[in-house]
């Protein structure tokens, strides 16, 4: 379009008359290989962190408006991994995630707030069948080309969940306390390849 120096109502009408720019809906696999989903709880007065090795993610986006964008997560609930085998061990069993009955967890958004490049992802998380909503806040890192020829977004973010509202309950006496806290923060850092 020519620039044009005249009035504002030339420049709208001018604006009117180009084609417009369509919409376009992307899929985006997460690179596991290159993302990071991880937890922290504590544990007497420390804290113990943990990770899943099995997991994967899709985001459906619109590329010129963000806020349509779609997040689906399914984490291999075996994978669990504190780096303490029997540790692990114990986590997979009726105590905490019963991964013979509940062999995943998932989390579907159900709505995207982007401002400028912070975002917020409202979405329904599932753990040994019990869902509640929960709210993912983070930093968009943006859409970009990778060494591969592929095409590629990234960002982090995180939230806070009782464990006991996923009917995660074990807990041994220590004082007043109990030997596991209540609260666990998940933080998730995310590459997604577009496909």
């Amino acid at each position: 379009m020519r620039y044009l120096k005249t009035s504002g109502l030339a420049l709208i009408l001018a604006t009117l008359s180009a084609p417009a720019i369509e919409a376009q809906q992307a899929r985006f696999d997460v690179d596991v290989v290159h993302s990071e989903l991880s937890f922290r709880i504590r544990h007497l007065f420390g804290r113990v962190p943990g990770t899943f090795g099995e997991w994967s993610g899709t985001i459906t986006t619109d590329t010129l408006n963000l806020g349509n964008t779609s997040v689906d997560i399914t984490i291999q609930a075996a994978s669990i991994d504190t780096r303490v085998e029997p540790r692990d061990n114990h986590l997979r069993t009726s105590d905490f995630f019963a991964v013979d009955s509940f062999p995943t967890l998932t989390f579907k958004s159900t709505k995207v707030e982007m401002a400028g490049n912070l975002f917020r992802v409202h979405g329904d998380l599932t753990i040994r069948g019990r869902t509640n909503p929960v709210v993912l806040e983070g930093t968009y890192a943006g859409l970009f080309d990778d060494p591969w020829g592929g095409r590629r977004l990234a960002f982090m973010a995180s939230t806070r969940i009782n464990r006991h509202d996923f009917g995660v309950s074990f807990n041994g006496p220590f004082e007043t306390i109990g030997q596991i806290g209540d609260m666990v923060d998940i933080e998730i850092a995310v590459e997604a390849v577009r496909q």
